[in-house]
């Protein structure tokens, strides 16, 4: 089973807040027991140093074997340290507390001491197992050591009040975690809580309702999540509509032409000897609405190839001069017929692009079929220019133009603008499909009462090497 965000994040900041407590809390136990030490070992060795000079000072002259004889007591009158006092060779000559004084220390201890002028050490008494710390410095007799002098303390009253203050720090660090998890538990769900929110909306909207709407968040990126999701549902709403329209708008534009054919057909059929001129015409109309029907089929077919991916190109070498030439050479008389000033500018050099002739055919077809449409007795403009990079051909037409609101849509699939008299509002979404296949240029420029700029580019030959 999945963990939740919620649970996730919650482990995840109490992980980072125990593991910070811990680290803070081995730093300040450390820390405590350091302070505590050096305070004792400070004491023993202003205490050692006060004895070792009051020695140089005023026993130099004497032997060490006398003054721990006659005058020993004078060096631990002022301490409660125990004081042990030692020859070079580490034997121990005198103890204050009366402890055995024919062990000695480690010959590698006594180097040391007399070495380095001064050692602290913290080991465990032989006789009682408790911890202490010994300071050891060299007494000097005219700069030369002629022995050790020790100060040893119990550890037991520092180790206790490092116990108790590390007893208060664990506690005040069980309360960091606790009230850091009570925290963390309601950041969490502060995090989550949108986010919840946010997979209800979501839900609603699979399951088609999408009247639902997101709130607004303070936070920036929950909020652009909910804005994303709110718009999500406005176009799937305005798709949903627009392809409402068009099922309606193609099953219109279907059912006209099966209602004349069937019409003519039962008049045909009803009548046993016909007019020629009334058969001729019957026949012509049958003609023409099934081409209709053709054009539509085909116009459906081609759209749900483009959209399923199954559309492949066959592309050559081709003069777009001559395709240019021939596509206008076959529309001259529909303008002819439309009352529409068909200006064509085509150069005479050959210029070459690569590929399928069909399509961008097709293409050309379409987009001056829909000028010729909404054109009227108007200017229908077909140029061909070219760039370093790209061949260009741009049609104009003076017609009535699109609005603002259709033109950002209106090569989008089954969009019918609100003054298009397209039949089924793919062409240019399929004019579109193509020239994005052959990694071109397909660009609309239009404004209301001026009319309308369709702009299409194709790769030089060179370009694609």
């Amino acid at each position: 089973m999945k963990k939740s965000i919620k649970s996730r994040l919650i482990k995840n900041f109490m992980i980072i807040i125990i593991l910070t407590v811990l680290i803070i809390e081995i730093s300040l136990i450390k820390g405590v027991k350091e302070y505590f030490y050096n305070n004792v070992e400070t004491i023993l060795t202003n205490q050692l140093e006060l004895s070792t000079t009051f020695f140089e000072r005023y026993f130099s002259a004497s032997d060490l074997s006398d003054i721990i004889l006659d005058d020993v007591d004078v060096f631990w009158l002022h301490t409660k340290a125990q004081v042990q006092i030692m020859d070079t060779s580490g034997k121990i000559l005198m103890d204050s507390l009366g402890t055995d004084i024919e062990e000695s220390i480690d010959p590698q201890e006594v180097n040391k001491i007399l070495s380095d002028g001064k050692t602290t050490k913290i080991s465990e008494t032989t006789y009682s197992n408790e911890p202490v710390m010994s300071v050891s410095m060299p007494l000097l007799k005219q700069n030369k050591p002629v022995g050790i002098m020790r100060f040893t303390s119990s550890l037991n009253i520092a180790n206790d009040m490092i116990i108790q203050i590390s007893k208060l720090l664990i506690g005040l660090g069980i309360a960091v975690i606790l009230i850091s998890g009570l925290i963390s538990y309601l950041l969490a769900k502060s995090i989550v809580k949108p986010i919840t929110e946010l997979t209800q909306v979501a839900g609603k909207m699979a399951d088609a309702q999408f009247k639902v709407r997101s709130r607004e968040y303070k936070d920036a990126e929950i909020d652009k999540l909910s804005l994303t999701l709110n718009y999500m549902a406005e176009e799937v709403t305005r798709r949903e509509r627009i392809k409402d329209d068009f099922i309606s708008s193609i099953s219109h534009e279907l059912k006209t032409p099966l209602t004349s054919i069937k019409g003519w057909a039962i008049t045909l059929k009803s009548y046993e000897n016909l007019d020629k001129k009334i058969l001729h015409d019957g026949l012509e109309i049958i003609e023409t609405e099934s081409d209709r029907l053709t054009n539509m089929v085909d116009d459906l077919l081609d759209f749900s190839r483009f959209t399923s991916g199954r559309i492949s190109l066959v592309k050559e070498v081709l003069d777009i001069n001559k395709l240019s030439n021939q596509v206008t050479n076959q529309l001259k008389p529909r303008a002819l017929n439309n009352n529409i000033q068909f200006n064509i500018s085509i150069p005479e050099e050959k210029i070459f692009i690569v590929g399928d002739m069909n399509r961008i055919k097709q293409v050309l077809i379409n987009i001056l079929d829909n000028a010729f449409k909404f054109t009227g007795n108007g200017v229908v403009d077909f140029s061909l220019y070219q760039d370093d990079k790209y061949i260009y051909i741009k049609i104009t037409d003076n017609g009535p133009g699109i609005s603002k609101e259709d033109l950002p849509h209106i090569k989008e699939r089954f969009y019918k603008g609100n003054n298009s008299n397209s039949h089924s509002g793919i062409g240019l979404s399929i004019c579109d499909e193509i020239m994005k296949l052959h990694n071109g240029i397909f660009e609309i420029y239009s404004e209301e009462q001026k009319g309308t700029t369709v702009i299409i580019g194709f790769l030089k030959e060179e370009e694609l090497q």
